[in-house]
């Protein structure tokens, strides 16, 4: 089973289980056990960096609500010990997403060859098209 406590940065006391009944296949199954798991994630709890933290409520989106929990819904199993799992896969996989620092693009120009090649293919491009109209009558 997947350990909480690898979760970078993210004590146990910020991370709350609700065990709800899952929707989809499963027959009779399905209406009486509780296998879908709804993972709470208190973010003010977690002792992620602002900028990680930032970039994670970015990352999640609408996984995000209004008091600041971070809602990770997994029922893909029906089991309700894999499902856990996936949850705490899928979060540590969204908490590893956002703590890579993105790349900063520098900007270029292109160089004098681009620029001239440019020109050059566009002349040719209108060449060719003038070359398309009707032929000219001699008289």
């Amino acid at each position: 089973m997947h350990n909480p406590k690898s979760v970078p940065d993210i004590p146990e006391n910020a991370l709350s289980y609700r065990f709800v009944r899952s929707s989809g296949p499963g027959g009779q199954h399905v209406n009486k056990v509780s296998t879908a798991v709804q993972l709470r994630v208190q973010l003010a709890k977690t002792r992620l960096d602002k900028r990680v933290l930032e970039r994670l409520i970015r990352l999640a989106g609408h996984q995000v609500n209004a008091r600041g929990e971070l809602v990770i819904n997994a029922d893909r199993f029906r089991s309700q010990v894999r499902n856990r799992e996936d949850a705490l896969t899928r979060l540590t996989t969204l908490v590893e997403r956002a703590i890579i620092k993105p790349k900063k693009r520098i900007s270029t120009r292109p160089s004098r060859a681009q620029k001239r090649l440019r020109k050059d293919i566009k002349k040719k491009r209108g060449t060719l098209k003038k070359l398309r109209g009707n032929p000219r009558e001699d008289g």
